[in-house]
């Protein structure tokens, strides 16, 4: 179909509902129970910037862009941009160990609910069978529709699947090969780089100027449209549970775009009778009209609407590179407790080898928090936030810095809960006992009373005892697990 044939059935569609895109009709969105359900899924960042594996998944901008160190690398590693550019590493992109079902099976083992990989991220290259660009998987590079077979992976392990499109900050990606001798300036090319718009900003990324909301020139209703053919194609062929955004459609320009797509994506997700999900940044959808996403950091305490976290494995990049620095399972599994305490999920990233592997950093880590939620995944999913998300003094950081994150102690407890079951989920373990200082009765919540206690994974009866400093709980002999340590404590009822 062409993008115009696209656009129709959108509007059509959504002439019909039950959303119509408008903010007033989409703040009737709810969040679907599989997904505040789920608490965790796995996010994908993999294609051709995975070749040159340097830096980060920018390297497409900016060994375009003069004096970065990924400019440098590019010109002594490969030659200069008018011979070789980035269209000259889609051949090398062969994939040829990508295994959908070996990647499924691994994020099954994860203990993952749901999957999420990027079917076109910022550079252009589409990971899909595309009726709408040359420049995709399936013609090029893999020679494979690597979306769709992770798709029916995804389907036959029993994952939810999702998707996630970065293709809105194409408008400007490339443009820094506009200013000197590099292939971003072939018109043979223009379907690929283009537009490739010198706009506002020129600062570097992370700045105030790159936060505005209206750069110049915006993008053309051509581009837009395109975006928003290109977004719905996804849906239509893949029939996606959940599409992540990244952060530049809260650009002013998308704003009548993106209740479009929203609308859409939830009235073809309502005739499967599957409720669907949109995430978003910063205040790119009004509240209530999807999924508020935080990238790579936490919220403060308890948020009446569900959201998400998505960070990744690694510190360095979201795609592989060479040199990364990976996350320790710990420090993954207090993530996932501390978000799921705070009526949250994680969305964790890994970052595939261009061949298809997955890196066995990633992997061994991922394998570790598998275990550690198929001995305490009834603290985790399916639970919902009790009246405070837990206690302890050691600080959240704010922002990107995950590596500023202290030691978690066993007075740091996450609570959630389940049907009559209160799961307090320790981050440590203590010499003697934990106190769960929340439910002592000189606490503000009442002292409510506890008539059972058990560690999971733990087959001995524990001693503990109620009073007003709290609920103390002797620690058996041996650790049930690492990483950290879910009391269920059945309450009295009020």
């Amino acid at each position: 179909m062409s993008a115009s044939d696209i656009l129709r059935e959108v509007d059509a569609l959504n002439a019909e509902g039950p959303f119509l895109p408008e903010w007033d009709s989409l703040a009737a969105y709810e969040v679907p129970d599989w997904y505040r359900d789920a608490k965790f899924g796995i996010f994908v960042h993999w294609g051709v910037y995975s070749v040159p594996a340097f830096s980060n998944e920018w390297y497409s901008r900016n060994m375009y862009q003069k004096g970065t160190p990924e400019f440098k690398h590019h010109v002594a590693t490969y030659g200069n941009q008018d011979r070789f550019g980035y269209k000259d590493f889609i051949p090398l992109f062969k994939a040829e160990k990508f295994d959908a079902d070996g990647w499924l099976g691994l994020f099954k083992e994860a203990g993952a609910r749901y999957v999420v990989p990027v079917a076109e991220h910022h550079d252009g290259f589409a990971m899909y069978d595309s009726s709408l660009t040359r420049w995709n998987a399936k013609l090029m590079g893999p020679r494979r529709d690597v979306v769709g077979e992770l798709a029916a992976a995804a389907r036959r392990s029993g994952l939810e699947f999702g998707l996630s499109s970065h293709r809105a900050e194409h408008w400007w990606f490339m443009n820094g090969g506009r200013s000197f001798p590099s292939d971003v300036r072939d018109p043979a090319l223009a379907d690929f780089y283009g537009p490739a718009t010198p706009c506002s900003p020129s600062s570097e990324p992370g700045s105030a100027e790159w936060k505005g909301l209206d750069w110049q020139p915006r993008p053309s209703a051509e581009y837009l449209g395109d975006w928003l053919a290109r977004c719905a194609e996804l849906v239509d062929r893949y029939e996606p549970s959940l599409f992540y955004f990244d952060w530049w459609i809260e650009q002013r320009a998308f704003e009548p775009y993106l209740r479009k797509f929203a609308a859409y994506h939830y009235n073809r997700a309502a005739r499967r009778s599957r409720g669907a999900v949109v995430n978003y940044k910063n205040e790119a959808f009004p509240l209530g009209a999807a999924v508020f996403d935080v990238e790579r950091g936490k919220l403060p305490g308890i948020n009446p609407r569900f959201w998400q976290t998505d960070t990744s494995v690694s510190y360095k990049s979201w795609c592989h590179v060479a040199d990364d620095d990976f996350r320790s399972a710990s420090s993954i599994v207090h993530d996932l407790v501390d978000i799921a305490s705070k009526n949250g999920c994680l969305l964790l990233n890994v970052g595939p080898k261009a061949d298809g592997s997955i890196p066995e950093e990633a992997a061994s880590a991922l394998r570790e928090v598998g275990a550690w939620l198929a001995l305490n995944g009834e603290a985790i999913y399916g639970t919902r936030p009790w009246s405070v998300f837990g206690e302890g003094d050691t600080p959240v950081p704010k922002g990107f810095d995950e590596k500023a994150q202290l030691p978690y102690g066993c007075e740091d407890i996450r609570f959630t809960t389940k049907g009559d079951a209160l799961y307090a989920i320790a981050l440590g373990w203590p010499r003697e006992d934990w106190l769960v200082k929340t439910l002592g009765s000189s606490s503000p919540l009442g002292g409510r009373r506890a008539r059972s206690v058990s560690l999971l994974g733990n087959r001995e009866a524990l001693a503990w005892s109620q009073g007003p400093e709290g609920l103390r709980v002797k620690a058996p002999p041996a650790k049930p697990c690492g990483h950290a340590y879910a009391l269920k404590i059945e309450l009295e009822r009020p």
